[in-house]
């Protein structure tokens, strides 16, 4: 079981960043729409907060299946941003505010993509 306290885990420059994602996209969704906020918004939220548990996960793991948990966050986090880019193509967020989050979540793909190829 990991331990959400533990320093250690939140030390790691890409749990930092997915961190700081979550509060942006946070201070954004509670002026979506009530309509995307419950749907698209919650979905984005629900990725964000799989992938940083599935990177807290894999700061614990080891050998193969350290890769195994990060290809799993890679997925979400894929995810996540197409969801992300649904918000702007659907007008739900502005311009702004997606370049925003397109600015961490470019930051920590590169992180993401990183780490695996590290691994592999």
């Amino acid at each position: 079981i990991i331990n959400i306290m533990d320093h250690r885990n939140t030390d790691i420059p890409i749990i930092k960043n997915l961190y700081e994602l979550y509060k942006i996209f946070y201070g954004y969704s509670v002026l979506f729409p009530k309509k995307d906020k419950y749907t698209l918004g919650a979905n984005c939220e629900r990725h964000i907060i799989a992938t940083l548990e599935l990177l807290l996960e894999a700061s614990c793991a080891r050998g193969e299946e350290k890769l195994k948990v990060i290809k799993m966050a890679n997925v979400k986090f894929d995810a996540l941003k197409l969801f992300i880019r649904l918000l702007k193509d659907l007008d739900i967020i502005d311009s702004k505010k997606y370049f925003e989050l397109q600015k961490k979540i470019q930051e920590i793909g590169r992180m993401l993509g990183g780490w695996q190829r590290s691994l592999s």
